[in-house]
C-alpha cells in the first residue's frame, strides 16, 4: 500500500546510473583521491575502474534498465570504432573541479552524442550545463587544492597515452559502486 508520500513504502534508491569509459591508465591517482575523499565511492568490483571519462550521466533509472534499453547501448557500443586518446592538460571548470582533458575529444564528443540521441529522456549531466565538456576528473578546488597542486601530484602519471576500448554502465552508491554491464567497442 503506498504511503502518504504515494511511494510504496519499499527502499529508497539512491544511486544512479553512469555510462563511461574506463581510464586503467589514471586508476592508481583516481583511486587513491577517491579514498581521500570518500571511501563510500572506492569500489570493492575488481571490474570498476573509478578513472573515466563519463560518456552520459545520469543515465537510467534501474527499472528502466530493460532488454531494449541494454540493446540500443549494445548497439551503439559495437558500431563506435575504440580509440586512442592522450591526457596531459589538467584544467579547471568554473565549479572548481580540476580535471583532465582528453585529446583528441572529438571522438568521447561523438559517442555522448549517440547515446544522447538514442535516450533522449538522459541529457548530459541533467542538461545542468550548457556544453559538455570530456574530461577525467582528478579532485575538486579547496583551501588546500590548486590547479597547480593537482598537476604536480599527478604528473608522475602523464602524459598518459590510452586506448578507448569498452563502454561501462556503472551503479554509483554509496558503498555500493560497481559495474553492471559492460560493452567491447569496435576494433
Amino acid at each position: 500500500m503506498p504511503g502518504a508520500d504515494g511511494s510504496d513504502g519499499g527502499p529508497e534508491v539512491t544511486g544512479h546510473t553512469v555510462l563511461l569509459v574506463p581510464v586503467p591508465e589514471l586508476e592508481p591517482f583516481v583511486r587513491a583521491r577517491t579514498e581521500h575523499y570518500d571511501l563510500d565511492y572506492v569500489s570493492a568490483d575488481p571490474r570498476f575502474v573509478h578513472a573515466h571519462v563519463t560518456a552520459l550521466a545520469p543515465f537510467l533509472a534501474p527499472d528502466d534498465l530493460d532488454a531494449d534499453a541494454l540493446d540500443r547501448v549494445s548497439e551503439i557500443a559495437s558500431a563506435t570504432m575504440a580509440f586512442d586518446f592522450r591526457l596531459e592538460e589538467v584544467s579547471v571548470f568554473p565549479n572548481g573541479i580540476v580535471h583532465l582533458l582528453p585529446e583528441p575529444r572529438g571522438p568521447f564528443e561523438a559517442l555522448t552524442d549517440r547515446l544522447w540521441r538514442a535516450f533522449p529522456r538522459c541529457p548530459p549531466y541533467a542538461g545542468e550545463f550548457g556544453s559538455v565538456v570530456p574530461h577525467l576528473t582528478l579532485d575538486a578546488l579547496s583551501d588546500s587544492v590548486t590547479r597547480g597542486s593537482t598537476r604536480d601530484l599527478v604528473s608522475s602519471h602523464l602524459p598518459a597515452h590510452c586506448r578507448a576500448d569498452r563502454l561501462d554502465l556503472a551503479w554509483y552508491s554509496p558503498g555500493d559502486c560497481r559495474i553492471l554491464h559492460s560493452w567491447p567497442l569496435a576494433r
